[in-house]
C-alpha cells in the first residue's frame, strides 16, 4: 500500500537536512519508535510500538538507508520486522523528499508499506489514517527537536510512546470527516486519493 505525508518545518533545508542525517534523533520523532544500535553501514536495530484499535502491534526488526542524495535532498530507507508476538510482518521502503518553502522546509514522505497477520486486517483507510496522525505527531516532534538542537540544548534521542487513545480518536475523527465529505458535499475528485 502506497501512503503519502507531507509536512513543513520552520527551519532553512540546509538545517532540516543535516537533522535526517542523524536517525537516532529522528527515529526519536516517531511515536513507539525506539533504535537499539546502531549496526554499521547505515543499518539501525530497533523496533515500533502502535496500537490499531484494540490490538497493540510491537515489532522488532532493521532500518537501513540505501539512498542518500546530498544534491537532492532525498533519503530512502528500507524498514522491515516482525511482530513481537508472531502476529504478523511488516516491510517498508520510506523516501523523503525535502524542498524549500519559504524560510523554511517542506518534506515529502512516501511509504511503500507491505502487512501481514493482525496489521493485514485493517482497511486501507484506518492505516492511512493512523499514518498521518503519526506523521503529524512526528512533524510536531521534529521541529521542537530542531530548535532545542537550535538553542544549544541537549536532547535525547529517546521516542514518547504513541498513545494508542489519543490516536484511535484523531484516526476515527478522520474517518468521519471522509464519510461526511463523501455524503453531505459536492464530489471533488483530488479529495477521493485523502
Amino acid at each position: 500500500m502506497l501512503l503519502r505525508n507531507d509536512f513543513e518545518v520552520g527551519q532553512p533545508i540546509e538545517k532540516v537536512w543535516a537533522f535526517f542525517g542523524d536517525v537516532p534523533q529522528v527515529a526519536a520523532c516517531l511515536p513507539g519508535a525506539e533504535l537499539t544500535e546502531d549496526l554499521g553501514d547505515d543499518t539501525y536495530g530497533g523496533g515500533v510500538g502502535v496500537r490499531m484499535g484494540p490490538v497493540k502491534l510491537e515489532f522488532d526488526g532493521k532500518a537501513r538507508i540505501v539512498e542518500r542524495h546530498d544534491a537532492a535532498k532525498r533519503m530512502v530507507i528500507d524498514a522491515s520486522g516482525a511482530d513481537k508476538k508472531g502476529r504478523g510482518q511488516a516491510s517498508m521502503t520510506v523516501t523523503a523528499v525535502l524542498t524549500s518553502e519559504g524560510r523554511g522546509t517542506k518534506v515529502y514522505l512516501e511509504q511503500d508499506l507491505q502487512l501481514s497477520g493482525a496489521a493485514a486486517q485493517y482497511g486501507r483507510g484506518m492505516i492511512s489514517d493512523v499514518t498521518a496522525v503519526l506523521m503529524g505527531q512526528f512533524a510536531a516532534n521534529a521541529q521542537q527537536r530542531i530548535d532545542a538542537l537550535e538553542r544549544g540544548e541537549t536532547v535525547a534521542a529517546t521516542a514518547k510512546p504513541a498513545s494508542g487513545f489519543a490516536i484511535g480518536l484523531q484516526a476515527a475523527r478522520m474517518a468521519l470527516m471522509r464519510v461526511f465529505r463523501r455524503f453531505f458535499l459536492p464530489y471533488r475528485p483530488e479529495l477521493r486519493s485523502r
